[in-house]
């Protein structure tokens, strides 16, 4: 597998003129002489509900004594990036251990984080992690990050409505076209594409192998009309052009999933996190759903679904005063079958879905509910295996990623509502994120 987040923000921090240092009282080091003591006390930060993280905090402080975790529970996502950004410029309270809220190259070009490849590496060597989940957390060479791993991306459809109309479950994508058309005649669309959300075309391209930036030797080489982007453009623009799809806003989540529940839309790509959601919210169509293997590119040469995202990892910020620690209590969170088992829900029998270990197996049945899928629950494990194992990423996060994705929600809009074309957007794209770069005087071909 390809990795290029390693040479991210090697240019992204140059770029940007930030000098990176380790933390640990600002010099990097690891202030063991404090340890005599007693533990060390690491402030994690997390905007999960506490019925996750709290038992997971608790088990960590049961079984350590050297080290003991203190649990602070952010409001949201924005919130913990604005305290994150104060907490480091002050110098002050600056959490050892942050639920990631933006891109890990990003974040380094700010000056927010704490290079931790040192600590990391012994449990890199020791083979922990599931390699797709290791690019989101590094950048220019370096981690900044314990990794936490993705979600296995899949597609449930209403088997209910398919079956009524006699059409088969998609296999590619040109099979969801094909499937689409026949559902149209019916009224039936046969997926969703949200005004406000271009994940459906950033997952395509990955999926496709793809990536918009690449970091060369000298400069940031951008390419939003390679033809993997193209080859997901396509697809896209197929759904739209021919009428196939909704744009249900996620906006109104009651609304959204009243209206999926409807069987007037019935494909949803989707992952664990979501399922238990769905078995509650149904109404009319619980257990008529049915898990399928993510469609594929007909030319696919092997089954490949998206892979991490790209702001996923437990971040060490700036001026954390215990690394060493830090990289410790985050591997034991994300990989040690304690954490995972300690996350455990009695009343939706559920854990935290183990996105960073090589062997998710034994967690895989109690993510899947009891009546969403139906007859067909039985198949849900080996859908679900068989997208970790396929699982791959070659995405590439540039300097001016956030601005450049608030750009193509903009563009997104535009396309679902017909106004402009895929290529046209991608075209647009070209330019504004050369244009960008280069106004950031960060050195850029394209």
């Amino acid at each position: 597998m390809k990795f290029t987040y390693g040479r991210v923000a090697a240019a992204a921090a140059v770029s940007l003129s930030v000098v990176l240092t380790g933390c640990g009282g600002g010099d990097g080091t690891d202030d063991s002489e404090n340890k005599a003591d007693g533990p060390v006390t690491l402030t994690w930060w997390s905007w999960d509900e506490t019925k996750w993280t709290q038992p997971v905090a608790d088990k960590f402080n049961a079984t350590h004594d050297d080290i003991k975790i203190k649990l602070v529970k952010q409001a949201d996502n924005p919130g913990t990036a604005q305290n994150v950004r104060n907490a480091v410029a002050a110098g002050e309270d600056v959490p050892c251990l942050v639920k990631n809220f933006g891109e890990v190259p990003g974040l380094v070009g700010e000056g927010l984080l704490t290079n931790v490849d040192e600590p990391l590496q012994q449990y890199l060597d020791k083979g922990l992690y599931n390699e797709t989940s290791l690019p989101p957390a590094q950048a220019g060479g370096a981690y900044y990050a314990v990794p936490t791993g993705f979600t296995p991306t899949f597609m449930m459809i209403n088997r209910a409505v398919y079956d009524r109309h006699g059409v088969q479950p998609p296999k590619t994508w040109d099979d969801v076209i094909t499937t689409g058309k026949e559902l149209k005649k019916h009224g039936v669309y046969v997926m969703n594409l949200a005004g406000e959300d271009p994940s459906t075309l950033v997952t395509l391209v990955q999926q496709a192998g793809g990536s918009w930036y690449e970091q060369g030797s000298d400069a940031w080489q951008i390419d939003f009309l390679s033809p993997e982007s193209l080859k997901a453009a396509d697809v896209v623009q197929q759904l739209v052009d021919n009428g196939l799809v909704a744009n249900q806003t996620y906006q109104d989540r009651p609304a959204l999933i009243e209206y999926f529940d409807s069987g007037k839309m019935v494909s949803l790509p989707t992952s664990t996190w979501q399922l238990t959601n769905y078995e509650v919210s149904y109404k009319k169509s619980l257990g008529d759903w049915q898990p399928i293997d993510y469609p594929q590119f007909a030319d696919a040469a092997s089954y490949t679904t998206p892979g991490a995202s790209a702001n996923s990892g437990l971040l060490v910020p700036k001026g954390c005063e215990h690394v060493e620690e830090a990289v410790e209590a985050g591997v034991w969170m994300t990989t040690s079958k304690d954490a995972i088992d300690a996350s455990y829900q009695k009343d939706i029998k559920q854990y935290t879905w183990p996105g960073a270990v090589k062997d998710p197996s034994p967690w895989v049945d109690s993510v899947v509910p009891d009546k969403l899928f139906g007859e067909y629950k039985s198949e849900a494990r080996e859908v679900i295996l068989k997208s970790v194992a396929g699982a791959k990423s070659n995405w590439v996060v540039g300097p001016n990623y956030t601005g450049v994705f608030a750009e193509l929600q903009d563009q997104w809009a535009k396309i679902v509502t017909k106004k402009i074309t895929v290529r046209q957007a991608l075209e647009h794209l070209q330019e504004f994120t050369v244009k960008d770069l280069k106004s950031k005087n960060i050195n850029v071909e394209g």
